[in-house]
């Protein structure tokens, strides 16, 4: 049995968006925000209400992704700890949630990050193009942000990162993933 032309384009829209996330994820990482350690002894996890999520809009893409930084800056008055994935998903006006959250980016380690009060660290956010998914399975609407949950580990808080953007609203196992994140870093 041969495949149909929509199981070659799916195919092919899944392998350049992977390659897109191997090529310009990694280089995205090379023009980050420094983090600095504040002493050689663990920091304590970051407490969200103290830390400012924010998005980079100077985006950077191929394939039909845009790979934009999310910041995560330290306002806490002292050091603190970030590890792991943030959570994200398209939100619209109300605040609910648009299709599924975020997937996991593995192309950096999900280490500890001591973030210097002041500092910023990121993750790497990838938004794909809803136009490489068929209209019937994406359902495209436009998005009015992003809610982010910054990777404490603690009873985290998630707050709303304004910014309009096209996003896939079907949800489920079957639905297209439109988003993807790399664990948090502080870049090279």
């Amino acid at each position: 049995m041969r495949p149909t032309v929509f199981a070659v384009r799916r195919i092919a829209v899944a392998a350049v968006a992977v390659a897109a996330v191997a090529v310009a994820g990694p280089a995205m990482a090379q023009e980050s925000h420094s983090a600095s350690v504040a002493s050689s002894k663990a920091a304590p996890p970051c407490q969200s209400s103290g830390i400012d999520d924010w998005l980079d809009t100077n985006g950077n893409g191929t394939a039909g992704t845009i790979f934009y930084h999310l910041e995560f800056t330290n306002l806490s008055g002292h050091a603190c700890t970030l590890q792991g994935f943030p959570f994200v998903f398209a939100v619209n006006l109300a605040g609910h949630q648009i299709g599924n959250r975020a997937v996991l980016n593995h192309a950096f380690p999900a280490n500890s990050v001591t973030v210097g009060n002041g500092k910023t660290i990121h993750a790497v956010l990838g938004i794909v193009d809803t136009g490489n998914f068929p209209t019937s399975a994406c359902k495209p609407v436009t998005a009015a942000g992003l809610q982010v949950f910054a990777p404490t580990g603690i009873n985290e808080v998630g707050r709303t990162v304004p910014f309009p953007f096209s996003a896939c609203s079907t949800r489920g196992s079957h639905a297209p993933n439109f988003l993807n994140v790399t664990p948090v870093h502080s870049g090279a």
